[in-house]
């Protein structure tokens, strides 16, 4: 067994740099849980008009309403299995903003066919994206969405790209930092940048067999539809 991320890159996976196919290697397999601590330098928003969707994101821990810089940020990457016996790794990511912590949640599965991960965003996994992975010459690691979809009880469609985006992570590991830098980008395709962030961590492992999940990572309500 291998982790969801090297079973859908395949041999493109050998080409990460060391340090980010470690990060990158968490799951029941490994039996490790990855938590970066650092700082975004910058988080930030596109015009106004976006900001009532992020406020009723925020609700759901889906992006970030708020914009800041120099934001300390935490990243929990553990893995167990769904409700449905699926490995899934968390990507919960916490920003200490001002006067109120805010969170940005996901959590990510093989998908169906193992050409791509399902993404499923928020608290109640109301959203779910395809992501593609890619290793790129210097190291690091692309990855850029695919279809977004919105799915409750029998409802299940493809969100328009009028009022969808697409995110593109760039990350990658500074050896002279000894960091993780990352770079996020939201973009709609008529409306330019929604959102983003960028910034560096360092990473610790932990064994997940004494460590598990601790409450309030997993999602509130758990999707089955991939």
């Amino acid at each position: 067994m291998t982790s969801i991320f090297r079973t859908v890159m395949g041999t493109d996976f050998d080409r990460l740099h060391p340090q980010v196919q470690r990060r990158f290697s968490v799951g029941l397999a490994s039996g490790e849980a990855c938590t970066g601590r650092g700082v975004m330098d910058r988080v930030w928003h596109g015009g106004a008009f976006v900001k009532p969707f992020l406020a009723l994101g925020g609700t759901r821990n889906i992006l970030v309403p708020r914009a800041g810089r120099r934001i300390p940020f935490t990243i929990e990457n553990v893995p167990y299995a769904d409700t449905f016996g699926r490995e899934t790794v968390t990507f919960v990511r916490t920003f200490d903003l001002p006067g109120r912590s805010r969170r940005f949640d996901a959590q990510m599965v093989l998908g169906p066919e193992g050409d791509r991960i399902v993404d499923y965003l928020g608290t109640h996994q109301h959203l779910a994206s395809d992501l593609y992975f890619r290793a790129e010459s210097d190291g690091s690691l692309l990855i850029r969405s695919g279809e977004h979809r919105f799915r409750e009880g029998v409802v299940d469609v493809r969100v328009p790209e009028l009022i969808g985006a697409t995110a593109e992570v760039r990350e990658s590991y500074d050896e002279t930092a000894g960091r993780f830098r990352v770079r996020v980008r939201v973009v709609n395709r008529y409306f330019g940048p929604l959102f983003g962030y960028e910034g560096s961590f360092t990473a610790t492992y932990t064994d997940i067999a004494s460590c598990g999940v601790r409450p309030g990572l997993r999602p509130v309500r758990e999707e089955s539809r991939a």
